[in-house]
């Protein structure tokens, strides 16, 4: 009896199990992940070498007396723009003056003589080593005149350029020796842009290429130059080469000394491979996109997580040098909701210069 309740209870058991199996419906599928997608295409894409650098003036110095003097008049004034030529500071000349005076009286008796004696000489009146001896005097007299006025010019601080004055560092009245600092005189109107490259990038190098600057200090902004010129040697230290390029500055808007990248133009590259940026998910373990894998992977598919490498930026673009293909579809937006191996289902499909909205 114990026996048949024992098989009794086991047939029980497995026929029971059974009918809960088919009784029981089986799990739905999760549903399909909704994304913005881009397929990946090859295209022409803008070539460019990009640097850090400066800038600097094409003309700029430091305005300073050449002969020692006392202060009489400062005619600059701190940030307004000066031509050439313009009197700027006066040191005192009196001396000077005085003694150009007398030099100029002594020149113009000279001149009457020596004309008084050139009127003689053809009728032996005078000889003609006297007429020597008058132009001599003559030119004597001419240059202590010529020689004061350098002198006096030499009191005198004037621009040498057209440019805008820096802050002013004397005042009336203070005694200045040889070199002592007035302000500078910077010409902003036209500026070099000095950056490095390396020396394998020395092939792609051109004078007249097209350089475009952006600066932190105009964020929405690119200026443009033009390579004038290529340094002829190496830096033995950095095996970088120094390049110089011309900026027309014409609204004043840069300063010499700012921080700069500059992109050096290059010839378009060609069957580039580009997504958008926001196609890129950069891990501990390097940059990745998804890709759909399916039938028709622009309605629809199987997400798979592929590492890539990426290159330089365009805009809201990034160029990716391998781990895609032409012809793969990259998710680019809703990629964060998606596990590898998810179904997914594509929204709507972005070029790569397209910029992406939320899903």
């Amino acid at each position: 009896m114990i026996a048949l309740a024992i098989v009794g209870l086991t047939f029980g058991l497995f026929f029971g199990w059974r009918w809960l199996r088919v009784g029981i419906p089986p799990q739905a599928a999760p549903p399909a992940v909704a994304v913005v997608a881009t397929a990946v295409t090859p295209r022409e894409v803008p070539s460019a070498l990009e640097a850090v650098g400066s800038l600097r003036a094409v003309q700029e110095v430091t305005l300073a007396p050449e002969v020692a003097g006392r202060v009489t008049a400062i005619a600059l004034q701190p940030g307004v723009r000066v031509s050439r030529g313009a009197a700027l500071v006066q040191l005192y000349d009196a001396p000077e003056q005085a003694d150009r005076v007398a030099a100029l009286a002594r020149m113009k008796l000279a001149a009457a003589q020596l004309a008084r004696t050139r009127s003689l000489v053809p009728g032996g009146a005078e000889s003609q080593e006297l007429l020597q001896q008058r132009q001599a005097e003559y030119d004597q007299a001419a240059a202590a005149v010529r020689q004061l006025d350098a002198r006096i010019a030499q009191k005198r601080i004037r621009a040498p350029f057209s440019g805008q004055i820096g802050i002013r560092r004397i005042n009336l009245g203070q005694y200045l020796n040889p070199g002592d600092a007035v302000a500078t005189l910077t010409a902003i109107d036209r500026l070099y842009a000095d950056f490095t490259v390396p020396q394998q990038d020395l092939g792609k190098l051109r004078l007249g290429a097209t350089v475009r600057l952006t600066t932190d200090a105009w964020p929405s902004r690119t200026f443009r130059g033009r390579v004038t010129t290529i340094e002829p040697r190496i830096g033995e230290d950095s095996r970088n080469v120094m390049v110089q390029a011309l900026v027309i500055n014409s609204d004043s808007a840069l300063r010499p000394g700012m921080y700069v990248t500059a992109a050096l133009e290059l010839p378009p590259r060609s069957n580039a491979l580009v997504v958008p940026a926001t196609a890129i998910q950069t891990s501990a373990s390097g940059d990745s996109v998804t890709v759909i894998r399916g039938h028709v992977p622009s309605r629809a598919g199987k997400a798979e997580i592929v590492p890539v490498v990426i290159g330089r930026r365009i805009g809201n673009s990034v160029i990716v040098t391998s781990g895609i293909r032409p012809g793969d579809v990259v998710v680019a937006e809703g990629q964060l909701r998606v596990q590898p191996g998810a179904q997914v289902r594509v929204v709507r499909l972005v070029s790569a210069t397209t910029q992406a909205s939320g899903v």
